[in-house]
């Protein structure tokens, strides 16, 4: 049992917590997701069973699109619905939509952000949260992340009231704080503000369509097998190029062995992923660092 599975992940459950279930579920060891999503927070979690472990870091850098909701007037420790109140203030005036768009294009692009107190960024050994829990603030790292598409979703002209929500689509770089996103919305339009609601839609080519829920894997076990769900190695993989090989060159390369190097795969920067005729993927193959006409293993998966 061998692939990608897209799981649908349900609003209370950490990225831990889904992969210990599913451990349970299959009995196996070997699962691993490839990105953190918080325990508020639904959606596309790509999961790494057996074999497709060894690719997990090649599915983390993936670009990743959310969908959720600012509400302005109210801050929290943790910058989401889930933390206690450290800042209230009316929403005393009308915000129009041209002036939330107008911060969504400022806030389009790269930008610098600071991780919250409360997240899994490690500083000396330790995850923030952990310093966030014991009540100690300490220096975090800022970090610059790319904003692709930043879109107001609600369609009225105007917003007013106490406190002020409106929804937003957000397509972005790894290491994005859709948490932090939201702070910095309310900043610039002059509120303290949280994340009310998140919902991962896609990572990368793969989006909540393509997701299954815990209720559809475990109908799937019961009716004989979970194979079905899983999206193979090789269209996990769809952004590496590959090369497909023959039986006498697919041993060698499960033993780990040097080849020549194609002259087409000669401007590769990256890995090339080895295919058989049947689109079994077997590794990862680089260019010699110092052997250029050769190419070397960087990951065996068979």
């Amino acid at each position: 049992m061998d692939g990608v599975l897209l799981l649908d992940k349900p609003v209370g459950m950490t990225s831990h917590d889904c992969v210990a279930r599913i451990r349970r579920l299959l009995k196996i060891k070997k699962v691993g997701h490839t990105g953190t999503l918080d325990p508020n927070v639904s959606g596309v979690l790509p999961i790494c069973i057996g074999k497709a472990t060894r690719i997990a870091e090649f599915l983390t850098g993936a670009t990743k699109t959310y969908e959720g909701e600012v509400t302005l007037g109210i801050a929290t420790t943790t910058e989401d619905s889930s933390g206690e109140i450290i800042a209230a203030q009316k929403v005393d005036r009308v915000i129009s939509r041209s002036e939330i768009e107008a911060v969504f294009r400022q806030l389009t692009g790269e930008i610098a952000q600071t991780p919250p107190m409360y997240s899994a960024v490690k500083v000396k050994g330790k995850k923030l949260y952990e310093y966030a829990r014991a009540g100690v603030e300490i220096e975090r790292p800022t970090r610059i992340v790319t904003i692709h598409e930043l879109t107001l979703l609600d369609e009225k002209d105007e917003f007013s009231g106490n406190t002020v929500s409106f929804r937003f689509r957000v397509t972005c770089s790894k290491g994005t704080y859709i948490r932090t996103l939201a702070v910095m919305i309310g900043e610039r339009l002059g509120y303290p503000a949280h994340m009310s609601d998140l919902v991962r839609t896609a990572a990368g080519p793969f989006s909540l369509q393509d997701c299954v829920t815990f209720a559809q894997i475990e109908q799937s076990l019961e009716c004989g097998g979970l194979q079905s769900l899983l999206l193979p190695i090789e269209k996990a993989l769809f952004h590496l190029p590959k090369y497909e090989i023959n039986d006498k060159v697919a041993e060698k390369v499960k033993n780990g062995a040097l080849l020549p190097l194609p002259s087409f795969l000669r401007s590769l920067e990256g890995p090339v992923l080895m295919v058989t005729k049947e689109r079994e993927a077997l590794a990862l193959y680089i260019k010699h660092p110092t052997k250029p006409h050769l190419m070397k293993p960087l990951k065996v998966l068979c």
